[in-house]
């Protein structure tokens, strides 16, 4: 069985070969790609072994085996029938993944054989619908020539023969191809912003998200701007149902979309729990079918971001009940934090996370803020510390809101100091999640880190919520004693009298070889005697 740390080094070890070939924002589509493919390949002969003996095969190679004979069967049919109902696709005997890496093995490892297994498992249905499209097996990035990308390509394969991806126990996989896209974003640096969220943040974010909510079988969650899907998937961390949870979610960059996409798949999620879309969340609202709103509502959008603001978006039901107001053209941060919240159930909770200044800003936002902060809506504000994330060193912070609750009061946290420095970024351990959190659910004021504000605070900072306006975190200078400072100086100043004349003492006895010297060490002398 394989071990986490062992699954690990296997899948990093492919990322070995195409890391001299091309930037990591590159290879992790092709790497991730193939990870992908090999789990898919391997779940479809584990089901096909399954479905003839009833139980899960201990080598692939025998079910690869099993599968070539019963495809020569008169039953080959109702088995693909039955495949194609249970798993969603089919592939030919020679488009699994045992098949391509006997070819590999046997210097005949044709790529046209692998894109038609992509292309295969495309058409098979809708959910896989474009989902290996970035993964071009004829790029140059593979090197110069056929022969030379056929030889990359084989050589992934390979390496990722070391990953027994069936009898991989839980979360392990999904845990290991989050590891993978971590990975990827620290060596992306700041590309890594379209598709990921740290640690720290993307815990506690989801923490707070899912609080009250742990039990609730069925919960539906919603990320319009989800990159990989990892801040969604993180909320099953915290659910006692975890199996029952629907993923609603919206990303604009195709080549991210596929990737949360197989991110879903690698997690177990169920194909019919997934509700993923490639689509602009600000240009047109979604969802907009049966479910519309949701009970967890996490979001990492970009921050400060264009949009059009064109006037007809104040008709627009997302955004229509803040004064007549947009968030500007230059800074679409207010028009994806009130996108979410539009989406928010009444009984939800939504964590979104955005730079600091949507909590000071005047003009339409100063307009927005007070709104949300009349209504009740916004619930608490975290300061994160800075250079948390890869696309940026600026702070940010997690604005925590809420539908229709009792109370106007709002809970500010200043977590800026809880990280530790590594390498280039700032990192949140566990105990600096596990802190957060804690103040969080106490919801009470802290000296030096958290303020419960209440309405009337706020209506006096004039809707301001710069957190520094709430938590005090300076340090007051100790009180100095005169007294003890006035003998120390008093001390001081005799011992440099006495030095003095020590040096005066020693410097009188000197003897001299020329007139110049004896001159220089006299007019010495007497500077030092006026001191």
């Amino acid at each position: 069985m394989t071990e986490g740390k062992d699954l690990l080094q296997v899948l990093w070890s492919g990322a070995d070969v195409l890391r001299g070939k091309m930037d990591a924002n590159e290879y992790k589509t092709y790497l991730l790609g193939l990870v992908f493919y090999k789990y898919l390949s391997d779940s479809y002969l584990s089901k096909v072994y399954d479905l003839l003996n009833d139980e899960t095969p201990d080598d692939l190679e025998e079910a690869q085996d099993e599968y070539e004979s019963a495809m020569n069967s008169d039953d080959a049919n109702d088995l693909l029938e039955e495949l194609q109902e249970s798993l969603r696709y089919t592939l030919d005997p020679d488009m699994t993944y045992v098949s391509m890496l006997r070819d590999v093995k046997n210097n005949s490892f044709n790529r046209e054989k692998l894109q038609a297994a992509f292309n295969r498992i495309q058409e098979s249905d809708e959910i896989f619908n474009g989902l290996f499209a970035d993964v071009d097996l004829y790029s140059n990035r593979l090197g110069t020539g056929d022969q030379k990308q056929s030889a990359t390509v084989a050589e992934v394969i390979r390496v990722l023969d070391g990953a027994d991806l069936i009898h991989t126990k839980g979360d392990i996989l999904g845990n290991a191809y989050e590891y993978l896209i971590g990975q990827f974003a620290s060596e992306t640096g700041k590309k890594a912003g379209e598709f990921y969220t740290p640690h720290g943040p993307a815990q506690i974010l989801c923490r707070i998200a899912m609080t009250g909510q742990e039990d609730k079988k069925g919960l539906q969650v919603y990320d319009p701007c989800m990159g990989s899907g990892s801040l969604m998937l993180s909320c099953r961390n915290y659910s006692s149902e975890p199996e029952y949870i629907k993923y609603y979610g919206q990303e604009l960059m195709p080549s991210t979309y596929n990737l949360a996409r197989m991110n879903m798949f690698l997690h177990g999620v169920l194909p019919e729990n997934q509700h993923l879309r490639n689509g602009d969340t600000l240009d047109a609202d979604w969802p907009t079918g049966e479910d519309t709103e949701f009970d967890v509502v996490t979001m990492n959008p970009p921050y400060s971001a264009n949009w059009s603001a064109a006037e007809g978006f104040k008709q627009d039901e997302r955004f229509m009940d803040y004064g007549g107001k947009l968030a500007p053209k230059s800074k679409a941060d207010y028009a994806f934090l009130l996108h979410g919240f539009y989406h928010l159930k009444q009984t939800g909770t939504m964590a979104i996370v955005l730079p600091h200044g949507v909590l000071f800003r005047g003009a339409a936002e100063g307009t927005i803020r007070q709104i949300l902060l009349e209504n009740g809506s916004i619930y608490a504000v975290i300061g994160l510390p800075s250079n948390m994330f890869y696309n940026t060193s600026i702070p940010t912070c997690i604005i925590v809101l809420k539908k229709h609750r009792e109370g106007r009061d709002v809970l500010f946290i200043d977590a800026s100091k809880q990280f530790v420095k590594e390498k280039k970024q700032n990192v949140m351990q566990d105990e600096h999640i596990d802190h957060v959190v804690e103040l969080y659910n106490n919801r009470q004021s802290v000296d030096k880190e958290a303020y419960l504000a209440s309405y009337d605070d706020i209506v006096k900072n004039d809707f301001n919520l710069n957190i520094p306006r709430y938590v005090d975190t300076t340090e007051e200078e100790p009180e100095i004693d005169i007294k003890a400072l006035t003998q120390s100086i008093c001390d001081t100043d005799k011992e440099i009298k006495e030095g003095n004349e020590a040096l005066l003492s020693m410097m009188r006895e000197l003897t001299f070889d020329s007139d110049e010297t004896r001159d220089a060490v006299a007019d010495l002398i007497s500077v030092l005697e006026g001191m």
